[in-house]
């Protein structure tokens, strides 16, 4: 059977054709029955901001080393009006949350994962993972945002980060038990393994937002850290089609359209979006954009900015907007020019009637590990 293929884009937005090829390389996959590239989709070892649903096997290594990475959004319980920003930066400026004790006992699930894996538990990790303290600048419906119990003049928290080196673990056992990029057969021992493990990372990922989304808010003098929405980009689920079967839905770097409301991140120069997700949307793969999606290369960021973000400002932290980072190089990899135009984004999403808006979000302070 043809693998139906579907790029989600408006005629004027730009998405590079080598994360199309990507895609298309990765639907010819044995068992794969639906592919889509969302509007941020950009390359990685497999395209990530991309959803791959299959039947009878599922792919490891489409999921990649991260499994459960995600998005949590937390109240803070802090008015924006005693949110005094420059405060809130010197003090996370001595934040090390490397240096935590594990906080294992609060995750029952991963009691019998190894010290080495536990002792990530209450770290942001490197790349793009970030919490940021944010504030409603917009409010498009009114009614959700009070479901949600998201308040105007509030400041809240971001969370992006995943499994660590948990989920590393979990996929160099499985490549290496079945030989790289292999499928798992629905039914077979490793099939089974592969998908309590991917369980056990979901939830190792999951308590590790709410650890530092905690350890955060405590250090700025706040001890509310209250969950209001939750969202898995790298992970596999499975779902019944019209006709009673079991697929599996792969995604990477994509957000769930079926567990309610969604934060779609911008960069940290930009708005971040709170979305809800269109109903029964199985042509897209049940899945919509998770953020922005990057437009270069971490490789080539440095040698674009050098000459926009000056050495001197990158040492001294002086880059335009309020973000505390210890690794200098995030600076240029993860600037803001880096990303795509979340703006974009969000139109390629509305233009589909994936989504509708809720509210928008403008960064106060980003934190990088």
């Amino acid at each position: 059977m043809e693998t139906t293929i579907k790029i989600v884009k408006r005629e004027k937005s730009w998405i590079e054709s080598s994360a199309i090829e990507q895609l298309e390389s990765v639907a010819k996959l044995g068992g794969m029955v639906r592919a889509v590239g969302l509007p941020d989709i950009h390359v990685g070892k497999t395209p990530v901001g991309a959803a791959f649903v299959t039947k009878g096997i599922v792919y490891p290594h489409i999921i990649g080393n991260d499994v459960g990475c995600g998005m949590s959004l937390f109240s803070t319980g802090i008015a924006r009006k005693k949110f005094k920003v420059s405060k809130v930066v010197k003090k996370l400026e001595k934040l090390q949350l490397d240096a935590m004790e594990p906080c294992c006992e609060i995750i029952p699930e991963l009691e019998d994962i190894d010290e080495q894996f536990k002792r990530k538990l209450g770290t942001i990790g490197s790349g793009n993972h970030f919490a940021e303290f944010q504030e409603i600048c917009e409010v498009h419906d009114n009614d959700e945002l009070s479901k949600l119990g998201i308040k105007r003049g509030e400041v809240y928290l971001l969370v992006h980060s995943g499994s660590r080196s948990y989920g590393e673990h979990i996929l160099r056992k499985h490549i290496e038990k079945n030989m790289g990029g292999k499928g798992l057969l629905q039914g077979i021992e490793g099939f089974n393994e592969y998908m309590d493990d991917h369980k056990r990372a979901v939830f190792f990922a999951m308590g590790n937002r709410m650890i530092v989304a905690s350890s955060v808010c405590n250090h700025i003098g706040t001890s509310e850290s209250r969950l209001i929405l939750n969202s898995v980009h790298n992970g596999v689920s499975s779902y019944r089609d019209e006709f009673g079967e079991e697929l599996f839905i792969h995604r990477k770097g994509a957000a769930p359209s079926d567990v309610g409301c969604i934060v779609v991140a911008g960069s940290r120069g930009s708005k971040s979006y709170i979305v809800k997700p269109s109903e029964n949307l199985s042509d897209y793969a049940f899945s919509i954009s998770h953020g922005a999606g990057r437009k270069w290369s971490r490789f080539s960021c440095k040698e674009r900015l050098e000459n926009v973000i000056s050495k001197r400002a990158v040492r001294g932290g002086d880059v335009g907007s309020n973000i505390v980072c210890s690794d200098k190089k995030l600076i240029y990899e993860e600037a803001p020019q880096a990303y795509k135009d979340i703006e974009r984004v969000i139109e390629d999403m509305l233009h589909e009637n994936m989504i509708t808006l809720v509210a928008s979000l403008n960064p106060l302070v980003t934190y990088k590990g």
